[in-house]
């Protein structure tokens, strides 16, 4: 069975047909997903849909795009929901220059703070980092985020850049670019990483794979990334789902 260990089904995206869609993935081969708030709106939705579908769990935080609604009392109310029983990691979490709002600063002081905050929870973190390799590794670095653990979601860097991560323990989340024609790059790092620090993820309704690149994702997409990662491998596709179902669990300390 499949574990999608990034998704985003409280999106407006799935309001016509989110309940058939979530009640039917274990028939289509999906154990498992984990719904991640990106806001504290977002975080409030993932809450709800863990308690109302036994195959998702949750990460909640806030992507760095969103940092500027941050203040002392939000990252209480994030502290306090992360005891959930099934709030799994803290995140998305981390830095995005691409559009540069708000300010570096910002997104850097409330990186920094929910990075404490997995600390003090001990919870697993969820990295978005955009356009901003060096100053996302440096202040996990910097944090000893290593201790943490976590995963580094939608990996879109080079070769040295995921060395850095695999060396520190952290996973590497594989989605729907790795089957696109300009991935050269991704590809060359999942041949070269080992398969123990793999997980799947879709970040859908995002990054649908080839051939449904374009359209709206879901966990359903999954086997065109593991046909892919199975190709590149030269492994078995049952043996990719068997180790990334088992590192996925492991990553967020699932029994």
């Amino acid at each position: 069975m499949i574990f999608d260990t990034h998704a985003h089904y409280d999106d407006e995206a799935f309001e016509e047909d989110r309940e058939e869609l979530l009640t039917s993935l274990s028939t289509q081969g999906i154990e498992a997903v984990t719904n991640v708030g990106a806001s504290i709106k977002t975080s409030e939705n993932t809450l709800k849909l863990v308690d109302q579908y036994s195959n998702v769990y949750g990460a909640i935080g806030v992507h760095p795009n969103e940092t500027g609604e941050l203040n002392e009392e939000k990252l209480n109310w994030l502290r306090t929901q992360s005891a959930h029983k099934k709030i799994v990691a803290i995140g998305e979490i981390g830095l995005d220059y691409h559009w540069d709002e708000p300010e570096r600063e910002i997104q850097k002081t409330w990186f920094i703070r929910q990075l404490s905050l997995a600390r003090e929870v001990k919870l697993p973190v969820i990295i978005h980092s955009r356009d901003a390799a060096k100053d996302t590794l440096d202040i996990m670095k910097a944090e000893k985020s290593e201790e943490i653990g976590g995963v580094i979601h939608c990996f879109s860097y080079g070769i040295e850049m995921a060395r850095e991560y695999l060396n520190m323990g952290f996973y590497l989340g594989i989605g729907g670019v790795l089957t696109f024609k300009n991935a050269k790059k991704l590809k060359e790092v999942v041949e070269y990483m080992p398969i123990e620090q793999l997980v799947l993820e879709t970040d859908c309704p995002y990054l649908a794979p080839v051939p449904n690149r374009g359209t709206r994702n879901s966990s359903l997409n999954l086997p065109y990334v593991i046909k892919e990662i199975s190709a590149i491998k030269g492994i078995p596709e049952e043996e990719v789902i068997e180790r990334t179902n088992h590192n996925a669990k492991k990553l967020y300390r699932l029994k």
